[in-house]
């Protein structure tokens, strides 16, 4: 899969694979609609961080969460 795309497709199946890696328990809160397309290459940064991970402290997994908040629609 090419992630360089800036595509809704793109933007789902990279805020799935964090939701799977920080097994997060609101599925909702991760749906690419709720994000601007203009915020992509930031959330790829997070996704291409995250999957380096072998596991995600608690610390980090607010931090993550947190900035995914950020970057939503407001």
């Amino acid at each position: 899969m090419d992630l360089t795309a800036n595509s809704t497709e793109n933007m789902n199946y990279m805020l799935k694979q964090i939701e799977t890696k920080l097994q997060t328990v609101n599925a909702g809160a991760l749906n690419a609609e709720k994000f601007d397309s203009s915020k992509y290459d930031e959330i790829r940064d997070i996704y291409e961080w995250v999957q380096k991970q072998a596991s995600v402290s608690v610390r980090e997994m607010e931090a993550i969460v947190s900035e995914l908040g950020q970057l939503r629609k407001s």
